[in-house]
């Protein structure tokens, strides 16, 4: 049985002090209330991860980081390598978000040597895939999207891809305030585990947690959720504040 997993995004926001305070809102509201079977995850900046695990019930909660360096260790000035990752507490890392490829230019190529990194040091990924407005615009969003799966996580054993969770993210969506209509959300999650499937096989497919991560907020998180193939969220800017974030927890 797949889990149901809502996992916050905090990008480059916060200092470290209001990052463990938001923290211990979230973890305040957990530990009294639970979150209905929700695994709840918190990615925060890297400067964050040891601090909120030391706040936080990680039976509860995950933390995770942003992002990971693409080699184990050596003159990379700047980098934080997947062991000094795990080193800190933290147990998952986001990998392949689209302002990451926009931004700083992370190939599949690349993304491959941190989706090994991470694996090799028993953290979960949570991979991102999705597509810009223009190919979603020509209709070639599946075709975009699976490609993206075919260049980097189905080129893993059925094993290592079981160990994965998997963000589809429109692009067009993230921080401009539009969403996928429920029917767009599901729609492309079925794409993809259809597409799981048929690489690993059917039992995979359905173990695999599929998040929706485009704009879920308090409002349409029920609505979203509701989709047999829609298994959670990576939450952007709703993770930031405490009580939008657990109205999204408890959506389920």
């Amino acid at each position: 049985m797949r889990k149901k997993v809502v996992a916050g995004n905090w990008k480059c926001n916060t200092t470290l002090q209001e990052g463990v305070e938001l923290a211990k809102a979230v973890n305040s509201v957990v530990k009294e209330k639970g979150a209905n079977d929700v695994v709840v995850v918190l990615g925060t900046p890297f400067t964050h991860l040891s601090k909120v695990v030391e706040n936080v019930d990680t039976k509860r909660i995950g933390v995770s980081s942003q992002n990971c360096a693409a080699e184990a260790k050596g003159a990379f000035t700047g980098e934080v390598s997947a062991a000094m990752v795990k080193s800190t507490g933290a147990e998952y890392v986001i990998l392949g978000h689209s302002e990451r490829r926009e931004y700083y230019g992370e190939t599949s190529e690349i993304l491959n040597k941190k989706l090994a990194l991470t694996l090799e040091n028993s953290l979960t990924p949570i991979y991102c895939c999705g597509e810009p407005l223009e190919i979603r615009e020509a209709g070639n969003q599946k075709e975009y999207v699976i490609n993206q799966l075919k260049e980097t996580v189905f080129k893993l054993n059925a094993d290592d891809f079981g160990k994965i969770i998997v963000a589809y993210e429109p692009i067009w969506a993230i921080g401009t305030g539009k969403t996928a209509t429920t029917e767009q959300a599901q729609e492309m999650h079925k794409d993809i585990r259809d597409a799981i499937a048929a690489q690993f096989g059917q039992e995979v497919a359905n173990n695999t947690s599929i998040l929706y991560g485009g704009s879920c907020n308090p409002k349409n998180a029920n609505e979203l959720f509701a989709n047999p193939d829609v298994d959670g969220g990576l939450i952007g800017g709703a993770s930031l504040k405490a009580e939008d974030f657990i109205q999204i927890i408890n959506a389920y």
